[in-house]
């Protein structure tokens, strides 16, 4: 069935948004996002008619999101799910391996050409190649590279990013342990994101024990059964749900 036709339900579902190429487009830096006008307008009502079962998932940390949403303070899973804030304001944070020696491996790479930057975080680093994609081969494997020597981190590739995370994190599991919990517990979990990042979570709100729903925002390959084109066509499809509620 075509996701616009999909009519939300407020009362039986529980909404999980990626952040980056989901509620905003993607920008060449990251500090470099836009939000619509509209888009915190629309997350508070979309919270206050879900009765709080809302929340951002995001491979950025949470005092980034919480910049970019203020003043709103979802509950929100940072660093693909090493911070979380449940819907009571209380912060749960897994252990974090450290990653200055990430740092100083991958920090004479990036000294050397003008288009590369790292992205430091609470226990990840990501490597963003967007203004020298010509340098993607080499980011992917100076980051492999690095991470053999240094124990606790998994690689994912992304959008014209390679980041090295805690493995013990994912997306999956942050939208799991949300799901245990009120107000999201006993509702089915949808989850909208456009990377390979957000793939465990579609995973998880889409296995059989679940029975939830995936949302791929944009091209490429997925295992997400619905499918919107940009950021835009989301907000069109949770503007129309926030009327309903209305």
């Amino acid at each position: 069935m075509p996701l616009q036709n999909r009519k939300y339900d407020f009362a039986a579902d529980a909404l999980f948004l990626d952040f980056d190429g989901t509620l905003v487009n993607l920008a060449s830096r990251p500090d470099g996002v836009v939000l619509a006008p509209d888009l915190i307008a629309m997350l508070r009502q979309l919270q206050e008619a879900a009765d709080g079962a809302l929340a951002v998932v995001s491979g950025r940390p949470l005092d980034h999101l919480d910049h970019y949403l203020a003043p709103l303070r979802l509950p929100a899973a940072g660093v693909h799910g090493l911070e979380r804030r449940d819907a009571t304001g209380r912060m749960i944070r897994l252990p974090a391996p450290d990653t200055d020696c990430l740092m100083e491996r991958l920090g004479p790479m990036v000294a050397r050409h003008a288009g590369l930057l790292l992205e430091p975080k609470r226990g990840a680093l990501a490597l963003h190649y967007r203004q020298a994609p010509h340098l993607e081969q080499a980011c992917i494997e100076a980051m492999d590279h690095a991470v053999t020597f240094i124990p606790g981190f998994s690689v994912l590739r992304g959008k014209m990013v390679v980041e090295a995370k805690a493995a013990l994190a994912s997306k999956g599991e942050a939208i799991a342990s949300f799901m245990r919990e009120a107000p999201f517990a006993g509702r089915r979990p949808v989850f909208a994101g456009d990377d390979v990042t957000d793939e465990a979570g579609f995973a998880w709100v889409q296995s059989a024990s679940v029975g939830g729903l995936g949302i791929k925002i944009g091209n490429g390959p997925s295992q997400a059964l619905m499918r919107l084109d940009n950021p835009a066509a989301l907000h069109q499809w949770l503007e129309q749900a926030a009327r309903g509620a209305g």
